[in-house]
């Protein structure tokens, strides 16, 4: 989004009912991204079974709104929209303003797409390297994560520069190594204690 990345995040999450996970994630996430001109990008998700399930991207602005994409991005279904009520299903109504998809065209899968321009990359003999963008757009990740399981507001200086090991010795890890986070005697994982634990995820 914006051809730039969030300069900062603000997080809640919380655990609700685990059954026997013994895993230390919260049941759900919503997260506040701010980026350096003060727009906002909010994402929420859950992880319940028997909730209502949606993976789509939505966007509001002055004059309308838009659909990002819907169903994992497969397809994006891309719209704009007159008012501020983006509907995956409106493909006709006055107030649609804008669709990707017109008579004639499909919508190619946007996963192919990456494959599609990594081979051709390889058989033209030309650079292609996403490991930049990938390694910013894990931070980023990392980043609202963390804000959520310490009660902080967290910055992409601060996760770029944190002293918290996520994978402790991930570069030296092999097929024996022991994980490297370790269950307590009871079996389970630490969690997080957000406001408690600042500077660390649990």
């Amino acid at each position: 989004m914006k051809n730039a990345w969030p300069v900062k995040a603000h997080a809640v999450g919380g655990r609700h009912y685990r059954g026997e996970m013994v895993d230390q994630n919260f049941d759900n996430y919503s997260l506040e991204y701010t980026y350096a001109d003060g727009t906002k990008f909010l994402y929420n998700g859950r992880n319940m079974t028997g909730a209502k399930s949606e993976f789509a991207s939505c966007v509001h602005g002055t004059k309308g709104s838009g659909i990002v994409s819907t169903a994992s991005h497969a397809p994006g279904r891309v719209r704009l929209f007159k008012d501020q009520n983006p509907n995956p299903r409106d493909f006709t109504s006055d107030n649609l303003l804008w669709s990707f998809s017109q008579p004639g065209q499909s919508e190619r899968n946007p996963y192919d797409l990456e494959w599609d321009d990594l081979v051709d990359a390889i058989r033209n003999n030309r650079p292609y390297n996403e490991v930049k963008r990938g390694v910013e757009a894990s931070l980023v990740a990392s980043m609202g994560r963390m804000a959520a399981h310490t009660g902080q507001e967290i910055t992409y200086d601060q996760v770029l520069n944190c002293e918290h090991e996520f994978a402790r010795h991930a570069d030296k890890l092999t097929m024996d190594s022991p994980p490297p986070l370790q269950p307590g005697p009871d079996g389970t994982y630490p969690v997080p204690e957000p406001g408690v634990k600042k500077d660390r995820e649990y």
